[in-house]
C-alpha cells in the first residue's frame, strides 16, 4: 500500500501529464469525478452585514466572495440616465501561493474585465433603474470581488457571488429636496434590485485537443490544452464565450459545451433562489 502510494505520488509530480492522463483514459478524474461532475457548490448570502448585499460561493475548494457597495455619485454627461456598476476582482495572496502582494496582476485584471464585460452584455441590472434623477443623481454599485481561496474555476464562482450578491442586494429610497436640491436617504425603506438577466459562467478544460472536462481544478487548468467558459442566461441563450488561445474546438464540442453550461445555469438559479428565499423567510 505505501510503495503504490509513493508511485502514485511520483508519477504525479515527476510526469503530471501523464499521472492526469491515464485517469482521463478511463473517463475519470483524480479526485474521483467523472469528467463531466462539477464539484459540490455551496451558497451563503447576506454574509457581510455592513455591504449592501454580499454572497459566498464554495465550488469545491474554491471560495469566493462579493460585496456589493451603493454609493450616489453625478451620472456621467455620456448617460445622464443611468448609474453604473463597477466590479473589481482581487486575488490576495492569501488564497493562494501562486499570487503576490501588489498592484493586480494579470489574471485578477482579466477576471475584472471578464465581470464588466458579463455586466454589460448581459444588462443583467438595467443601469437606467440605478438613475435617481436624470443628470443630477444616480446609484454607483461597486461590486468588489475577493478570492479566499483558490483551486481553478476562478470565473464561474465570480458570475455566481456577483448575481447572488445583486440578488440579496437593497437599496434606500433617495428623494432630491426640492428646496435644498439635496438628496434625502431613507434607510428604513429599502428597495431590492431588479435582476434583468441571470447569467451563469460554465468553465471547461480541453485535454489532447479532444477530451473535456467542466470545472477544472488549478491542476487540470496548469495541464490543459485549452480552457473555455460559457455564459448563458436564463433563456438558454448564450451570452458570452472566453477563450484566451490554446488549441481550437470543433463545433460539435463546443456545442457540447454550451448544452452543459445550459443545465448548469438552471442549477445555479435554483440554488441562488433556495438560498435568497430561505434568508428572507427568516427575516
Amino acid at each position: 500500500m505505501c510503495k503504490l502510494f509513493w508511485l502514485c505520488f511520483f508519477s504525479r509530480t515527476a510526469e503530471p501529464q501523464e499521472y492526469h492522463r491515464s485517469f482521463l483514459k478511463e473517463k475519470c478524474r483524480p479526485d474521483g469525478r467523472e469528467l463531466g461532475e462539477f464539484r459540490p457548490t455551496t451558497l451563503n448570502v447576506g454574509s457581510i452585514s455592513t455591504a449592501d448585499g454580499s454572497a459566498l460561493v464554495k465550488i469545491g475548494n474554491t471560495t469566493v466572495i462579493c460585496g456589493i457597495k451603493a454609493e450616489l455619485a453625478v451620472p456621467t454627461a455620456d448617460a445622464p440616465a443611468k448609474g453604473y456598476i463597477v466590479p473589481n476582482v482581487d486575488l490576495p495572496p492569501l488564497c493562494s501561493s501562486r499570487f503576490r502582494p501588489g498592484p493586480p496582476g494579470e489574471q485578477a485584471q482579466v477576471a475584472s474585465q471578464f465581470i464588466a464585460d458579463i455586466i454589460d452584455d448581459t444588462n443583467i441590472i438595467k443601469k437606467d433603474d440605478l438613475c435617481i434623477e436624470k443628470s443630477k443623481l444616480c446609484w454607483v454599485l461597486y461590486c468588489d470581488i475577493m478570492c479566499l481561496d483558490y483551486d481553478g474555476n476562478l470565473l464561474d464562482a465570480c458570475v455566481i457571488t456577483l448575481l447572488a450578491a445583486l440578488k440579496n442586494a437593497q437599496l434606500p429610497k433617495v428623494t432630491i429636496n426640492k428646496e435644498t436640491d439635496l438628496p434625502e436617504v431613507d434607510v428604513h425603506h429599502k428597495s431590492p434590485l431588479r435582476i434583468n438577466k441571470r447569467p451563469v459562467a460554465s468553465s471547461f478544460a480541453v485535454f489532447d485537443d479532444e477530451i473535456i472536462i467542466v470545472d477544472p481544478t488549478t491542476d487540470e487548468e496548469s495541464l490543459a490544452s485549452a480552457l473555455i467558459t460559457t455564459v448563458t442566461d436564463e433563456n438558454d441563450q448564450l451570452c458570452a464565450f472566453h477563450k484566451p488561445g490554446g488549441s481550437s474546438l470543433s463545433a460539435e464540442k463546443l456545442q457540447d459545451c454550451v448544452s452543459r453550461a445550459v443545465n448548469r445555469n438552471r442549477e445555479i438559479n435554483k440554488l441562488i433562489d433556495k438560498v435568497t428565499e430561505s434568508v428572507e423567510v427568516s427575516k
